[in-house]
């Protein structure tokens, strides 16, 4: 897969009252080292000057964020695993826990995908399930069609 590459990042909130839905689409570098894939983007807030570098490392078995700018946050899923940790946003800081049901990733010549299945809780108290799944496809030149 190239170096430059397009990637789709949706999330999916399950809360007893909604459905909540969220979607980026942005270009990252890619690279492969150690048997394990590194993606790496800038991402902007709205309402916020300067920008949230974005580091995503993951394997068959894991996978690890990092945010690092307007938010800072290192989230570990593992699957059948626990992890906590500090999500530090402009508005405060919140204990987040992650409870990884699954994690499936499905490499193919030009692109991959990874799925995620966790819990989420802040603070100790259960928030709701949440799925999140990312899209990997080599950036083409005059490439339109992002993720048909």
């Amino acid at each position: 897969m190239d170096k430059e590459v397009l990637v789709s990042i949706s999330g999916l909130q399950f809360s007893e009252a909604n459905k909540e839905a969220v979607e980026m689409i942005t270009v990252a570098d890619y690279y492969k080292k150690n048997d394990k894939h590194y993606l790496i983007f800038d991402e902007a807030m709205e309402g916020f000057e300067g920008t949230t570098r974005n580091m995503i490392k993951f394997n068959e078995h894991m996978v690890d964020i990092t945010k690092k700018g307007i938010t800072n946050v290192h989230m570990v899923f593992e699957e059948k695993q626990k992890n906590m940790t500090y999500y530090d946003t402009p508005f405060g800081n919140l204990l987040i826990g992650l409870s990884t049901n699954r994690i499936d990733v499905e490499e193919e010549t030009a692109a991959i995908n990874v799925k995620i299945d966790y819990s989420l809780d802040i603070n100790y108290e259960f928030v709701s399930d949440c799925k999140i799944s990312i899209s990997v496809k080599e950036k083409k030149a005059g490439d339109i069609s992002l993720f048909s």
